[in-house]
């Protein structure tokens, strides 16, 4: 058996050399083979300097342009040869000799889950919210607008953050929800060959939620998966004021509001829900 650990990685070579670090010891003692292939975008002298002389034994796949979360990711899974992917992005830091193990030994068990996603922590360790509800557009405009700071549109925002769940208790268990955020998920490579891999009309944001949906609709499950924990180092470039301010001046709010159309109508508008 063999693990395929792909990075998707963006011009913060510091943090990505904490990741590889980190997977490495993670893995050291591990009873399968594992290859790791970091996907870089746009990339710059000191990530190659340092994936050439820290990290030969790596896979690197430079572009010289930002091409985008999914083209990035699509490209690792053309060049892996491992039985399961991993696929993460730069800002994960992996701890504990059985994190990983615990979530193939998982897939291995449950055939008809598709997307296996670990609890995310943030560096103080608190938990990161990491699986959702799929988004509608009232929730795009709860979250883009001061409508989210109303009773009406934060009741919408608390489903869409599968409130109703996460307020009652503290999660332990493997639970399913619509999608997971892409920073860290495992699946089979057999089950990617048949849903396809992320589309790549997504620069940025939706592709997570896009393959989610692909997922369930061919009859895998998606899985939140507590068991396993990983740090997260998650920089918020879109989170938002609400505001017209955001809308003209933060472009990662522009390309979130892009892609969310995209992602809309390619599925006509239609709701769909398949988790809790």
């Amino acid at each position: 058996m063999k693990l395929s650990i792909i990075i998707n990685h963006y011009r913060t070579p510091e943090i990505l050399k904490i990741c590889l670090k980190s997977l490495k010891k993670s893995l050291s003692e591990a009873d399968f083979s594992w290859e790791i292939i970091v996907s870089d975008g746009a990339t710059i002298e000191k990530t190659a300097e340092m994936m050439e002389e820290q990290f030969p034994e790596e896979i690197f796949i430079p572009f010289e342009k930002n091409v985008g979360f999914g083209k990035l990711v699509n490209a690792g899974i053309e060049k892996s040869q491992g039985e399961f992917l991993f696929i993460i992005n730069a800002d994960i830091i992996v701890e504990g000799k059985n994190t990983i193990p615990v979530m193939i030994e998982y897939l291995k068990k449950n055939e008809d889950v598709g997307l296996l996603g670990p609890q995310l922590l943030n560096i103080n360790d608190t938990v990161q919210q990491s699986c959702f509800r799929f988004y509608t557009p009232l929730v795009v405009l709860c979250r883009r607008t001061f409508l989210g700071r109303i009773s009406w549109g934060r009741k919408i925002l608390n489903n869409f953050l599968m409130g109703d769940i996460f307020d009652q208790k503290n999660i332990t268990k493997p639970i399913p929800a619509d999608w997971l955020m892409g920073s860290a998920f495992m699946m089979k490579k057999s089950v990617v060959e048949e849903v396809g891999g992320l589309d790549e009309i997504f620069f940025m944001y939706f592709e997570d939620v896009d393959w989610a949906r692909r997922f369930w609709e061919k009859g895998y499950r998606v899985i939140y998966f507590p068991e396993a924990k990983m740090y997260h180092y998650h920089f918020q470039s879109s989170k938002k004021k609400g505001g017209i301010k955001d809308l003209l001046f933060n472009k990662y709010t522009r390309i979130h509001l892009a892609s969310a159309w995209k992602y809309f109508k390619k599925y006509r508008f239609k709701n769909v829900k398949y988790g809790l």
